[in-house]
């Protein structure tokens, strides 16, 4: 078993760093820690806070504990007012950014019944979420009652506590309280507001329920894990060492390299996982996920160390499913992409960075649309008819602009590139948060202009099943009875969508594996809040665990097998087409493929400069386990003749042109 990894005993308070962050720190607290009482551990303030958050942003709070005293219109209503709630871009539906009274006077306010007696600590606070409105609450009281009639307002004496609110719409405020409060409800009564808005809010509050065995509510919405992993959010250092701690409680099957540096010059590190370990085996198939391309979407990251922790702890412990994907699989973990966003995410925190600090890369790009557009070169080459003369209708090549030290390209999105084109990956998932719902290609529109659009590629059928494979296993994705984290009800879908159905993205990461390697990359959002309070990471872990598994075993579905001369050689760069679906791969360096596919029937033809083609008919069942589908090709007449004139140092000889020469005048 891996342990925790905990130098010292984790306090009972929770972190609030120099520029307020909410997460757990190692330090040893004082005897009677309060909220002002401070320590510093290397350069970071501490401020004890004694509760996380109770989960307004998370939807672990139900619409119906959510009350006001008005609202405009339903969706600007009481359930609106959640933490970090994003609008539509139409606004005036049932999804727009945040709780605003129906009326703008001082007798306002925005109440939450926790079903139970909690102890308060704190509130944050945002404006609301909007392209076209500037709304947002500058300060306001706070009142708790135990039955809703009777309310009790915070006071610092005889005087009562006005808090101060906030100066913008998107960065949170958070207030503490100077003592805990012990109540069942909570208002938020707000005193003034911007100027030129309305009265608006999205809202979080810090409590801890207080213990009550008898609370069937509390029992029923609790998610536990048994699993003994290391739940915490780990800086970059952290990330390292762990990764360094699975290594070596697991040497055998599991290896630390990177791919390249971010900006900052951080290594972009991953873990291999494999029963041979920096070796590609003859068809094993190659298999990858990554997370953090922005640098704010922190659950992904996580789920990959716990990941990796689990594998190493579930192959030693002989868990035969574990250990069957482990020896027939080469599995990479990149955890971290964009670990200079991370950096400044993590420095405030999982609470009070808002919707986008730390996104982009240090230079100020958006790593996973970065990629070159590929979609547009291949589908003007096929308007012109020119595939598959001029381009193919895969491995579709770099536009030279593209790969010029002027291109405005992040340093991680060349090395990411470089890392997909090294290794032969079949199958691939990217983690990304703020949603709940997997994504699958195309990403971009074929008209120029719309922002929505179906646009399947050829292996739609494939993509919509690897796509559901996750979401279906997925505790909360498929539940048509959950809540929309912020405008879509992905549940209506089965929790799936194609990319440029939801909104069209050039130059996806998704779009490029497809159109320029071999491997079908999805995109899974995996909650609603991108950086949960580490004391969601459980119940997280517990939401994506079967999941996670699931989609890595997605690889072994399908045909695969090795592209021979007949003299044994394995055929590099041949080309694999299967009738009907207008989307070809390629053999690897030893002539080993993988071809992803549904069950069925396929008519599959090998094609290699120099040789003759092949076909056979391939069948590929429901069950786990590609189907193996060999070919042996032979050279054509001209190849061989080519290769014996060039054995003895001539040039072969066109022959119809020779028998002109000889031909009599």
């Amino acid at each position: 078993m891996i342990p925790a990894q905990t130098s010292t005993p984790p306090p009972p308070c929770w972190r609030l760093s120099r520029t307020r962050a909410l997460c757990p720190l190692p330090i040893q607290p004082r005897a009677h820690p309060s909220q002002d009482s401070l320590s510093f551990h290397q350069m970071t303030l501490i401020v004890c806070l004694e509760c996380p958050p109770m989960g307004l942003e998370t939807l672990k709070i139900d619409d119906f504990q959510l009350h006001a005293s008005t609202m405009r219109r339903y969706g600007l209503g009481a359930h609106r007012g959640r933490l970090n709630i994003q609008a539509g871009l139409y606004e005036d539906d049932f999804y727009d950014g945040g709780w605003c009274a129906g009326r703008n006077d001082p007798l306002q306010w925005f109440e939450v019944d926790a079903r139970r007696l909690t102890k308060f600590t704190g509130v944050i606070t945002q404006g609301r979420s909007s392209l076209w409105s500037s709304d947002w609450v500058t300060s306001y009281r706070v009142l708790f009652s135990n039955d809703s009639h009777t309310w009790v307002m915070l006071r610092n004496g005889s005087k009562e506590l006005i808090f101060p609110g906030n100066k913008e719409k998107e960065i949170p405020v958070l207030n503490l309280f100077t003592q805990p409060v012990v109540a069942r409800y909570i208002r938020v009564n707000p005193r003034s507001w911007y100027n030129s808005g309305s009265i608006c809010m999205r809202v979080e509050v810090l409590g801890c329920p207080m213990p009550d065995p008898n609370n069937y509510y509390r029992r029923r919405n609790e998610v536990t894990t048994t699993d003994n992993l290391d739940f915490k959010h780990h800086s970059y250092k952290e990330m390292r060492q762990l990764m360094k701690v699975v290594n070596e409680f697991c040497p055998n099957i599991t290896r630390i390299y990177n791919i390249g540096k971010s900006y900052n010059g951080q290594k972009l590190y991953a873990v291999e996982i494999s029963d041979n370990p920096g070796e590609h085996e003859l068809g094993e198939p190659e298999f990858r996920y990554m997370a953090g391309s922005h640098g704010n979407e922190v659950l992904g990251r996580e789920l990959l160390l716990l990941l990796m922790q689990f594998m190493c702890q579930e192959y030693l412990s002989g868990n035969p499913r574990i250990r069957h994907l482990v020896d027939e699989t080469r599995i990479h973990l990149l955890p971290s992409v964009n670990p200079d966003g991370y950096d400044k995410a993590f420095e405030v925190g999982s609470e009070l960075g808002g919707w986008s600090l730390g996104r982009w890369s240090q230079d100020g790009l958006d790593i996973h649309h970065n990629f070159p557009d590929l979609n547009t070169i291949l589908w003007e080459a096929e308007a012109r008819k020119w595939v598959p003369r001029k381009i193919f209708n895969h491995h579709v090549p770099i536009p030279e602009w593209y790969q010029s030290k002027n291109a405005t390209v992040a340093v991680e999105t060349r090395a990411l590139i470089a890392w997909m084109e090294k290794i032969p990956f079949v199958l691939g998932g990217n983690l990304q948060g703020g949603e709940l719902v997997v994504t699958f290609p195309y990403d971009r529109s074929r008209l120029v202009g719309v922002t929505r659009q179906v646009t399947p590629t050829p292996d739609d059928h494939v993509f919509r099943w690897l796509a559901f494979s996750y979401a279906s296993t997925h505790r909360l994705m498929t539940d048509a009875s959950r809540r929309v984290c912020h405008t879509e009800d992905f549940a209506k879908e089965d929790g799936t969508i194609n990319g440029a159905s939801w909104h069209t993205a050039p130059g996806s990461m998704n779009d490029f594996s497809y159109l320029h390697t071999n491997c079908f990359e999805l995109s899974m959002y995996v909650g609603c809040d991108k950086f949960p309070h580490e004391s969601e990471l459980p119940e997280e872990w517990e939401n994506n665990r079967e999941s996670l598994l699931v989609f890595m075993e997605q690889v072994h579905r399908g045909i695969k097998g090795v592209v021979r001369d007949f003299q044994g050689r394995g055929i590099a760069n041949a080309i694999i087409s299967v009738e009907g679906i207008s989307h070809d791969i390629r053999t690897a360096a030893d002539g080993d493929y993988w071809r992803l596919l549904n069950p069925g029937e396929y008519r599959v033809t090998v094609r290699a400069e120099g040789y003759n083609p092949s076909s056979k008919v391939c069948e590929v069942g429901y069950e786990i386990g590609a189907t193996h589908c060999n070919f042996v090709i032979s050279r054509t007449n001209m190849s061989r003749i080519k290769e014996i004139m060039e054995k003895f140092g001539k040039q072969p000889i066109n022959m119809p042109n020779r028998r002109l020469q000889m031909r009599p005048i």
